[in-house]
């Protein structure tokens, strides 16, 4: 969720430590080389590379797959300063290729080295381009080292990418500045294990996505692994750094809560965080078992206007919690937002950015249900008010299923309300045309099928006709991609607001 809080209103609507691949042979003038720096001046100027998604065309990068990132990143305790780090990556080429494009575009790059061989690099646009020693074919394995700087400090929008607090960083990687942060295949259809090694002086503590593995102490500070047990896109990652108390409790099943706060906060958050199992209780009745292996809430003090569902650990402001103008069922409906997400955009995550509306629109749906179901806001309400607005959304934001590009320099503007209640409402029309039951197990097993993996518009579309036991083809087009929205099934009286602010029709 990268969603704009406002003030409710009252009807608001294989890891890289594993073994490493052997060496190829390289020419003798690379093995003798002792350092390899930028290409030379008189090279060819190397080109930017994406995969082609629509509203973000130079992310990701063709002809190999990432398996594992290992992320080492060196805390000096002060958070405007650059952090010396490591990113491994192991991965696989899928075609043949001859330089190798890195989303990169933030930060010094020291040096690359390819099954530890230094190689030459050169920057190009947000990607850095890798010329390697000899060109490689389709299914073999290698091993890129980046050694670099992980600056916080940035000219571009700093509600992206590393975030500062006022006692350290956290990180907020959506949709596309992951690659300030490390390098990598920055886009959500590679997913990859994660390791994260973070050393820190005394006093701060490092936590990160997955589960702890050790602690190692040293006169320079302490260095905290973590690893991820579920691949996750890089969008997904999270980082924190902080003077910060690590609260623990056991969820449905067992499962581990680790909730990561200010350490002078603690107290006064501690009612909020006994809410999440509860919530996992009731999500998992929902739509069936929690995809990972721990959850938690990390609550930073630092002012972003957002909430984000890094994997396992959703980042929250602290403000969310202690202001008082947000009633308490909607700062609970917030929290099942980023918990639904663990199911529906990080579980399952969208095989393109256009396919946005998967992961906003039931994050949403469960928000609202929740919200009906706890503190009496009826679903249907929220829905009919989201009717009348759906026209004005689209033409703004575009349908649900092809939303518009960002605004230039805005990149987050991609999160409009098209894709949160404009996309919900179509779960609610779906709803209404399939009935609950298949619905309901429409939910389940979209989660069910499509687990650890990517998946796309097409994919639902079809896995819905077949619960549904008829071609929804019709259905789909009109909703997803429609100018204007389509009559709801079920309630003829329902109408949108025309242009001007007029409602077409008998007003509600």
């Amino acid at each position: 969720m990268l969603r704009t809080r406002t003030t409710p209103r009252t009807g608001r609507t294989g890891t890289s430590s594993g073994p490493k691949p052997s060496h190829r042979l390289r020419t003798a003038a690379l093995a003798s080389a002792a350092c390899v720096c930028l290409v030379a001046a008189s090279a060819p100027a190397p080109s930017p590379l994406g995969i082609g998604d629509r509203l973000f065309p130079h992310l990701g990068n063709p002809g190999y797959d990432v398996t594992a990132y290992d992320l080492a990143f060196t805390y000096s305790g002060g958070n405007t300063e650059p952090l010396p780090a490591v990113t491994v990556i192991d991965a696989r080429t899928t075609g043949w290729l001859e330089t190798l494009n890195l989303d990169h575009s933030h930060g010094t790059v020291r040096s690359v080295e390819i099954d530890g061989d230094p190689v030459e690099f050169r920057n190009a646009g947000e990607d850095l381009v890798v010329t390697l020693a000899e060109p490689l074919p389709p299914g073999v394995p290698m091993r890129i080292t980046v050694r670099h700087d992980s600056d916080p400090v940035s000219t571009e929008d700093q509600q992206s990418g590393w975030v500062r607090t006022e006692d350290g960083l956290v990180m907020a990687n959506q949709a596309d500045a992951a690659h300030r942060v490390f390098p990598g295949n920055d886009h959500p259809s590679d997913k990859a294990m994660f390791t994260f090694r973070i050393t820190v002086p005394d006093g701060y503590t490092a936590v990160a996505n997955g589960l702890p593995t050790g602690e190692t102490r040293r006169a320079a500070g302490t260095t905290w692994t973590y690893r991820t047990e579920h691949p996750m896109a890089t969008e997904l990652a999270q980082v924190s750094v902080g003077r910060s108390s690590v609260l623990r409790r056991t969820g449905p099943g067992g499962l581990p809560v680790r909730d990561v706060v200010p350490a002078k906060d603690r107290e006064r958050l501690r009612p909020w965080l006994e809410k999440t199992p509860g919530q996992l209780a009731w999500m998992q009745e929902k739509v069936g078992a929690y995809p990972f292996e721990t959850y938690g809430l990390l609550i930073a003090e630092a002012r972003t206007g957002f909430e984000l569902e890094t994997q396992t650990l959703s980042l929250f402001e602290r403000e969310l919690f202690t202001r008082s103008e947000y009633p308490q069922w909607y700062v609970e409906s917030i929290m099942v937002h980023e918990l639904a997400h663990q199911w529906f955009g990080d579980s399952v995550s969208p095989r393109t950015w256009s396919d946005l509306w998967l992961n906003e629109g039931h994050a949403t749906w469960y928000e609202a249900l929740y919200a009906e179901e706890k503190a009496d806001r009826p679903v249907e309400a929220r829905m009919k008010a989201a009717y009348r607005a759906s026209d004005t959304w689209r033409r703004a934001g575009g349908p649900p299923a092809a939303p518009k590009e960002a605004e230039p320099g805005e990149k987050l503007s991609i999160f409009r309300p098209n894709v949160y209640d404009g996309s919900a409402l179509v779960l609610y029309a779906l709803r209404e045309e399939i009935g609950r039951p298949a619905f309901e197990r429409l939910q389940r097993a979209w989660v069910r099928v499509h687990r650890d993996g990517v998946a796309g518009t097409a994919d639902f579309t079809r896995l819905a006709s077949s619960i549904a036991g008829r071609d929804l083809d019709g259905f789909f087009q009109a909703w997803l991609y429609g100018e204007k929205t389509p009559p709801m099934p079920g309630h003829p009286d329902w109408h949108s607001a025309a242009p001007g602010g007029k409602t077409a029709g008998r007003s509600r």
